[in-house]
């Protein structure tokens, strides 16, 4: 079974003037946050808020309470933990993310899922007992996409996000995974090198429209193309967003704005 990606479209993505239009402007906008006038980072620490922040949210989609604090000593809440061990690992990530994706995808979930299932299952690819090449075939594919990097940045991120969310390729912390890797194909494809935008933020705050973009994502050509603009306009507002962790991490405290969906910290 081939992946909803992989529809026989030639023309695709540019020939869809609405993924050409949210394509455009997603770059636009993270462009503005990153360009001469945009954040400047000296010290990392824009950078390592919008990591927290973009991890907070991430998990929070995978159900972890919002009002758990992942700047705490200890974090109990096994999602969050996961979420965070990921998003720290990110960088260095970077390179092998670009020459061999299914190796990040391993360490990714190990890190995500650490608390949540036995050690012999972490980086294991789930086996389909009824179509038993279709995780391993999808990976793969996808892999090969990743490396060859043939679309524009937004579509990039869009489909490895979608992609790895549909087909829960480790049948635990999929979500994460698919949330951590798509912030990576964000920052290794060069749309966000610094990785300031929080498009996880706009995701959790439209929890029924990303959850109903990942199933029309699933069903196929026009269902991918609805899932790249949300997720292109999500880029647009992660930007924003970004550009609001920027604001408050040189402000005296270092954390984040206050303004989650839930209106916790």
């Amino acid at each position: 079974m081939t992946a909803p990606w992989q529809a026989d479209r030639p023309d695709w993505p540019a020939g869809s003037a609405d993924v050409r239009d949210a394509v455009d402007a997603a770059r636009a906008a993270l462009a503005r946050l990153n360009g001469p006038r945009g954040v400047r980072d000296r010290t990392g620490r824009v950078a390592a808020a919008a990591s927290m922040r973009a991890a907070r949210a991430s998990a929070a989609l995978a159900g972890a309470p919002l009002g758990l604090d992942p700047a705490g000593a200890t974090i109990a809440d096994p999602v969050l933990a996961g979420a965070v061990r990921a998003a720290a690992a990110l960088d260095g990530l970077v390179g092998t993310w670009r020459r061999a994706p299914r190796q990040v995808l391993a360490r990714l979930h190990t890190l995500a899922a650490a608390d949540l299932v036995a050690a012999d299952d972490l980086g294991r690819p789930r086996a389909d007992p009824d179509r038993p090449d279709l995780v391993s075939g999808r990976l793969a594919a996808l892999a090969d996409l990743v490396v060859r990097s043939p679309w524009p940045a937004p579509v990039m991120v869009a489909i490895v996000h979608g992609e790895l969310a549909v087909l829960e390729p480790f049948g635990s912390a999929d979500g994460v995974v698919a949330r951590a890797a798509a912030r990576l194909t964000m920052v290794a494809t060069g749309l966000d090198p610094a990785g300031w935008s929080v498009p996880e933020v706009a995701h959790l705050r439209t929890r029924a429209g990303y959850r109903s973009g990942l199933a029309e994502y699933a069903k196929g050509a026009e269902g991918v193309d609805a899932w790249v603009v949300h997720v292109c306009e999500a880029l647009d507002r992660g930007a924003a967003e970004g550009a609001g962790v920027a604001r408050a991490s040189t402000e005296e405290s270092p954390r984040a704005p206050r303004n989650f969906p839930d209106g916790s910290e």
